[in-house]
């Protein structure tokens, strides 16, 4: 009798509690999303009908791989925002300036109204914070965050490192920059020479080995060996956990044991484990002046655990990582995408460098007279920004415009599609025209504040400074050496991943000066 009781009572608790997990499940992924898309329809905002579980995700899907499939853009054309985001225009014609959309359960707001995105990115609040859905998911990348003692923000919001500061750092290691830069003319020489005169050089690799000795060095001192393993792993992560493998984004499959997902922890492990390797030896050795000491003397009076403070520079390693090696090295490479295939352009830029270096390797003086180059610089990061979509969690109700946003809902801010709008940059809004920023950013188009390459406001990109000098210096002495060309191997393929990348790598003919 007592063994029949307790078989009905076990079987009643489990039964409970599948029934609460069935709740539980219910609330998240179909009430919750309903619910709070009901508060933006009552406001007049509507958006593509979601699937239930997965949103959107199918059509974003079927949308992508549409156009990897028919693209065939040449250079003189530049509207990425039409290749790889078609959708999010048409969305936007069909239900305004600000639509909603989803991921699964999680809820975005789209906006692209110019008024309320100034409010928006200048919110100095950390209650608009970065989305728990994206620290989710691209975790293993930039950091899952640690939890301030309210559970509710996090930590890694705050500023490591105090901009001025930072660009002392910077400003401090020309040499290194410089250095590393003639090591790729060296290289290029090299293959001219055994070429005989005239190299086909896919600039992509040279271009990614110059910004990693440039970070490795300023960054996280002399160990390159070590520094350029983790960027390997983190470049192949990076990988993983791009636009491309939207499967990710349906709820639960992130933490399926699929060989993605499977490749993506060990990397995680391998990353971190590494980043608190090179950590430990620094505390061992002498003192090094970069930027991972900056992190390391920033945390250590803190009250967080030693679990937390490893977490807490891993974190920001990886962020320095994504600002200051991948960033660099693709802006790079459209930039003399983009030379190579408007030579005068290219004849202005190197007439200018000429006549201010004088055959010198340039310092941070010379550098900073280089107009017309800091005009092609803008436009490269203007058709090709490292940042494509600044992304908010409102972790309050809160109000912008006429807009009331819940709590819970996720905000973008779509950086491709305002930085080539028509209606904001002209009709030569896809046309490489760097004489739009003959004044500066300022007087470059109607609505300058939506110029956010790196971001805008207090959230800025820390890295944006050094990945500026870094441009400035290579593209300067390349100029200075040689001159170059297009390649017949070039196949112009913009994919976005985490930035918005050349599929099949730049090729342009080469020769000296």
């Amino acid at each position: 009798m007592k063994l029949e009781f307790d078989s009905q009572f076990l079987i009643s608790v489990v039964f409970l509690g599948f029934v609460g997990l069935l709740c539980y499940l219910y609330t998240l992924l179909v009430e919750k999303p309903n619910r709070l898309r009901s508060k933006l329809m009552k406001q007049g905002i509507n958006g593509p009908p979601p699937t239930l579980l997965l949103g959107n995700i199918l059509e974003l899907k079927k949308a992508q791989s549409a156009t990897s499939k028919s693209f065939s853009e040449t250079p003189s054309s530049h509207n990425c925002a039409a290749l790889l985001l078609p959708l999010f225009d048409q969305w936007r014609d069909q239900y305004g300036q600000v639509f909603m959309f989803s991921l699964g359960p999680i809820q975005i707001l789209c906006v692209n109204q110019p008024d309320i995105v100034r409010e928006i990115t200048v919110c100095t609040s950390l209650d608009l914070g970065k989305p728990a859905y994206q620290l989710k998911q691209l975790g293993p990348l930039v950091g899952k965050g640690i939890l301030t003692s309210n559970g509710a923000k996090w930590v890694h919001q705050r500023k490591i490192v105090a901009p001025e500061l930072y660009m002392e750092k910077v400003k401090g290691m020309m040499n290194i920059i410089s250095e590393s830069a003639v090591s790729v003319l060296n290289l290029w020489s090299n293959k001219i020479e055994a070429e005989g005169g005239v190299a086909d050089i896919k600039i992509d690799e040279c271009l990614r080995n110059f910004s990693g000795n440039v970070i490795s060095r300023v960054c996280f001192g002399s160990n390159y060996a070590k520094n350029e393993e983790i960027f390997l792993k983190l470049n192949t992560l990076q990988e993983l956990l791009s636009w491309k493998n939207m499967s990710r984004r349906i709820p639960g499959m992130s933490y399926l044991p699929t060989k993605t997902n499977r490749e993506i922890w060990s990397l995680e492990k391998d990353v971190n484990e590494m980043i608190v390797q090179v950590v430990n030896e620094r505390k061992k050795s002498a003192f090094e002046k970069d930027l991972l000491q900056m992190v390391i003397e920033n945390v250590k009076d803190d009250n967080l655990s030693k679990e937390d403070i490893d977490s807490f520079i891993v974190d920001n390693c990886k962020n320095i990582y994504l600002a200051g090696y991948e960033t660099t090295a693709v802006s790079a490479t459209w930039c003399l995408m983009l030379l190579a295939s408007n030579q005068d352009w290219q004849d202005r830029v190197r007439a200018e460098v000429l006549e201010i270096c004088g055959g010198r390797i340039p310092d941070l003086s010379m550098l900073g007279k280089m107009k017309q180059l800091a005009m092609v610089i803008n436009e490269v990061l203007r058709l090709y920004p490292p940042v494509t979509v600044v992304s908010r969690e409102a972790l309050k109700d809160m109000k912008f415009g006429n807009l009331d946003i819940p709590k819970g809902f996720n905000i973008w801010v779509m950086v491709v599609s305002f930085h080539t709008n028509p209606d904001i940059w002209g009709d030569d809004a896809y046309k490489f025209k760097p004489e739009r920023f003959a004044n500066g950013t300022i007087g470059s188009c109607k609505l300058p504040h939506v110029y956010m390459p790196f971001g805008v406001g207090p959230r800025v990109c820390l890295g944006q400074n050094l990945a500026i000098l870094e441009l400035k210096m290579i593209i300067a002495l390349i100029l200075s050496k040689f001159t170059f060309s297009l390649s017949p191997h070039y196949v112009h393929s913009p994919t976005l991943r985490l930035l918005i990348e050349p599929e099949h790598g730049v090729n342009i003919l080469v020769k000296k000066l």
